[in-house]
């Protein structure tokens, strides 16, 4: 018995909640933020590997779309938090400054959380929680370097990186292909990708082209989200580029980008299976509260995806999993 109290009060410490006893799978009540809107390309396989957990767990979960801004799931969570669910699984975005308060009141009601997309490792460390998803900063150098090597660029090339620039948190991964381009002598360009720009494609356009017109010798293009990494075959349409002649890089896959690959305007994207970033959070959670597991904590940077490969994912991504 001893022996028992003791692991209890380890996985307590772990899992960031306590537990004065165990729930039934039915019985559990949790709240998941999918991020950004219910039909956007990659919210929308959060979602499904959200609501497919569900169903195989047996519990109840209420969903939560938040357009990608960082003060709507500001509020939001302190929504959840007032609701008062046995958990939460809660895009990391508005990053540890923003969430800590929140979270601290979590803490005090037992509310078990998890995190996925954004890694937020400084509420980790003091609450516990686990994080479900690609780690940033290493997934944009490695795609940086990456196309480096594909495409053959070389010191002096211009490339143009969207980022969400200015937005704490929101550029992790952008930042540090920017980072790894400009070390290998590469003149990188940062253009900033909104939020809006997400839910209306043609909105970066504008941006995209002005950019084009005054440095016409610009090799690569990166994207910072998969909506507008599928709308590549537009902007290149409009800017008169031929498939290839302008190579288009960014991050997971979708119908769109899967069209793209196959028409030759998308060249390189990186995978951070979205799909495990719905399903494990769930997973995770209902396992700590019915039975007092610790959380699960993974990495879901899968690799990239190339038009070599791409038709081994084409159906999958069709499907909305991949």
């Amino acid at each position: 018995m001893k022996k028992f109290a003791v692991l209890l009060t380890v996985l307590t410490l772990v899992s960031g909640v306590a537990f004065s006893q165990t729930k039934n799978m039915k019985d559990i009540t949790i709240r998941f933020f999918a991020g950004g809107d219910a039909g956007d390309s990659f919210a929308s396989i959060v979602y499904r590997g959200a609501m497919d957990a569900q169903k195989a767990m047996g519990i109840k979960v209420d969903y939560v779309f938040s357009g990608w801004e960082n003060e709507k799931m500001v509020a939001q969570l302190r929504d959840a938090i007032a609701a008062r669910p046995d958990g939460i699984a809660m895009m990391g975005h508005p990053g540890d400054a923003a969430l800590m308060p929140l979270i601290q009141e979590a803490s005090k009601q037992g509310i078990a959380m998890m995190y996925q997309n954004v890694d937020v490792p400084q509420i980790r460390a003091k609450f516990g929680g686990a994080y479900v998803g690609a780690q940033l900063e290493s997934q944009g150098r490695a795609l940086a370097e990456a196309a480096i090597q594909k495409f053959g660029l070389k010191k002096g090339d211009r490339v143009i990186v969207f980022g969400n620039w200015g937005m704490p948190g929101r550029f992790i991964r952008e930042g540090a292909s920017a980072d790894a381009f400009t070390k290998a002598g590469l003149i990188v360009t940062k253009l900033t990708a909104t939020t809006e720009m997400i839910s209306n494609t043609q909105l970066l356009l504008p941006v995209l082209s002005g950019a084009i017109l005054s440095q016409p010798d610009t090799k690569l293009v990166l994207y910072a989200n998969s909506t507008n990494l599928g709308a590549a075959p537009m902007y290149m349409d409009a800017l008169g580029k031929k498939p290839g002649q302008i190579k288009n890089i960014g991050f997971d896959t979708s119908p769109a980008i899967v069209d793209a690959f196959r028409r030759g305007y998308v060249q390189l994207s990186s995978d951070q299976q979205p799909y495990l970033q719905g399903y494990l959070p769930v997973v995770s959670l209902a396992l700590t509260l019915a039975y007092g597991f610790s959380p699960i904590d993974y990495d879901t940077g899968a690799g990239f995806v190339t038009p070599e490969n791409i038709e081994n994912l084409a159906g999958l991504a069709i499907k909305g999993i991949r």
